[in-house]
């Protein structure tokens, strides 16, 4: 008997019939005698309706109301499968982040799971309950309903797989797997059927949108065996996130992963001297935006130009950040882009072999394709493009690097 985690996303739940679609799924389990949690999102579509009414009434929603208000389509869905496992004859208890006591920081929208008590999910498995548990939501330590941030119920099925240190957390989607970039863009790309939490977490932080980069960070920090199905197929194994020490050799690219949703900063004419990314960065830190790719190059006459990277849906507040730090620092102007998209290369085999990132230039320069920044690391090159140009960048990539013939 094995205890195993399973999350369903929103578009597993979408209608009734996928309800006892995966009802049915979860007996089936059940039945071969497995303990079983199920972690659920709202069904597809339901989030951006609760956002859209928040936004008739505040065009800047209060964060602790916006959290009250769209935790509850968890709520829907983990209600209607435990009434579905109930109708076939299981005992199924549902339980929404605050019941669990799934405690967080007070970050409101986008908080972090800070602990977990198992204790009444733990009794109910041992009393042969299936126990529905709604992700994405949890409570800070006043009382105060929180979420995750978008994708944030994969991060509360991980999380609870690594509380109840469970056999096997199953992230079940509307893919099969994880493939080597977005089967839309590039009809070549092949699923993976292993791939290293390294590789992994790389690409969810670099826009893939298989798993959530928590989720991921989770499962690697408390060894969580993790795997990636579809809902929608019977069989099938997935892609199983491991380590790779437990690997054969990699190949040298594993995946491309890219992100229309950012936006460029540039902050000009800036002061060279000491200190200087501390005073630009530290306010930027101070209103909770999230920085990625940072460039810095030396201009004349002392002075040097910051461009950094943030999530489009925050550049607006980047630049007003900025255009109060701009007359205490002395610079000269401040500019934004959202019309950008980051497009990055991923793969542990990139440690032992050479003039990977050289190829992945060539290959977009035979496409005309400018690159505006670059960032590396041991297992990843990533350069920020034009957005007009990003398809045609994960496709050029593709096949320089002859990904449709990967079988790892």
């Amino acid at each position: 008997m094995a205890l195993i985690v399973q999350k369903y996303g929103g578009t597993s739940v979408g209608t009734i019939e996928r309800i006892r679609n995966v009802a049915e799924r979860v007996a089936k389990f059940k039945m071969l005698g497995h303990q079983v949690v199920v972690v659920l999102s709202a069904m597809s579509g339901e989030t951006n309706r609760l956002i859209a009414l928040a936004k008739e009434i505040q065009k800047e929603p209060d964060p602790r109301e916006m959290d009250v208000l769209i935790s509850t389509g968890e709520q829907v869905t983990i209600a209607l499968l435990a009434m579905a496992l109930k109708d076939l004859g299981l005992r199924a208890k549902s339980y929404t982040g605050p019941q669990v006591r799934i405690v967080t920081d007070d970050a409101y929208t986008k908080a972090r799971i800070l602990s977990i008590d198992e204790a009444n999910i733990r009794a109910d498995l041992d009393s042969g309950h299936v126990v529905v548990v709604a992700g994405f939501q949890g409570v800070d330590e006043n009382g105060n309903i929180t979420t995750l941030g978008r994708g944030g119920s994969d991060t509360t099925g991980v999380a609870l797989a690594a509380a109840l240190k469970a056999d096997e957390c199953q992230i079940y989607t509307d893919v099969d797997g994880v493939y080597t970039t977005d089967p839309r863009i590039v009809p070549e790309a092949r699923k993976l059927n292993t791939i290293t939490f390294e590789e992994m977490l790389e690409l969810a932080s670099l826009g893939s949108k298989v798993l959530q980069i928590r989720s991921v960070e989770f499962a690697g920090k408390y060894k969580v065996k993790l795997r990636v199905l579809s809902s929608f197929e019977e069989e099938g194994e997935g892609t199983l996130i491991t380590f790779e020490e437990d690997s054969m050799e990699q190949p040298i690219i594993s995946g491309i992963a890219f992100n229309r949703d950012e936006a460029k900063c540039t902050i000009l004419g800036v002061p060279d001297k000491p200190g200087i990314a501390a005073h630009i960065l530290g306010p930027i830190a101070d209103a909770n935006i999230d920085v990625d790719m940072i460039v810095q190059n030396v201009g004349a006459n002392n002075t040097t130009d910051f461009t950094f990277t943030v999530h489009r849906g925050e550049l607006k507040k980047a630049m007003a950040v900025l255009d109060a730090v701009k007359g205490e620092i002395g610079a000269s102007s401040v500019t934004g882009d959202d019309k950008i998209a980051k497009v990055s290369i991923v793969g542990v085999g990139m440690r032992t072999h050479a003039g990977v990132a050289s190829k992945m230039f060539r290959a977009l320069a035979a496409e005309n394709i400018n690159l505006q920044m670059i960032s590396t690391s041991e297992i990843k090159v990533s350069v920020v493009v034009e957005d007009k140009y990003m398809e045609l960048a994960v496709r050029a990539l593709h096949q320089a690097f002859e990904l449709d013939q990967v079988t790892a």
